[in-house]
């Protein structure tokens, strides 16, 4: 599951206020090149947005932003075949690993690495990516903890994502540039394919370099 979510090198991170944009954005991700979404637990409608996009062979949908492990539940009932959550809840990863679902906790700081490594996790969600100091403290936290994959999320964009996707510790980015709120609303699904593809392409042009 790790290796599959890191495959496409960027994770979209979606929120959606209305369900019913599920499917289209599914379908304009995939045809952008991109398998794999986060859906964040931010709205009333996330449950029931993962439902639809797990209805798709060819996208592996997680869960993000869970906090509680009535979430995970209520995630993984809809779908959700990962989750992600924005800091080191011990409770929700403990459900996660009860329920054999890959989980991947926020870190900012050695100690909260230290516990994803307690835990019996190798592969951490860095967030907020740009504020805590981007990959210079990637680099930084990298040297000490070799064995730890990071998904650096939160201000990460076409700008800046090779020197992300460039480090070996990196598995994949997460990012929202490409399934903007705007777009969303205004049902723009071909610039949502457009701007995924070039995010593809950047990423494999960092991943070749």
């Amino acid at each position: 599951m790790v290796e599959a979510v890191g495959s496409g090198r960027i994770l979209p991170v979606v929120v959606l206020d209305d369900a019913r944009d599920a499917a289209p954005l599914a379908a304009a991700l995939v045809e952008g090149g991109l398998h794999s979404v986060e859906v964040t637990f931010r709205t009333d409608a996330a449950a029931e947005a993962i439902r639809a996009m797990s209805e798709r062979p060819d996208l592996l949908v997680g869960a993000g932003t869970v906090l509680t492990p009535a979430q995970v539940d209520r995630a993984v009932e809809a779908g959700a075949r990962f989750v992600v959550s924005p800091g080191f809840g011990p409770a929700v990863v403990r459900h996660c690993q009860q329920l054999g679902v890959p989980v991947f906790p926020g870190v900012t700081s050695p100690t909260e690495i230290m516990l994803a490594l307690d835990a019996g996790l190798d592969t951490v969600k860095f967030f907020p990516a740009e504020q805590l100091g981007g990959i210079g403290m990637i680099k930084a936290l990298a040297a000490p903890f070799r064995s730890v994959r990071f998904i650096p999320t939160g201000g990460v964009n076409t700008d800046n994502l090779a020197a992300y996707l460039a480090h070996p510790a990196v598995l994949a980015v997460g990012g929202t540039w490409m399934v903007a709120p705007d777009l969303i609303i205004a049902g723009r699904w071909d610039e949502v394919t457009r701007r995924t593809a070039a995010a593809v392409a950047a990423a494999r042009s960092a991943s070749e370099a």
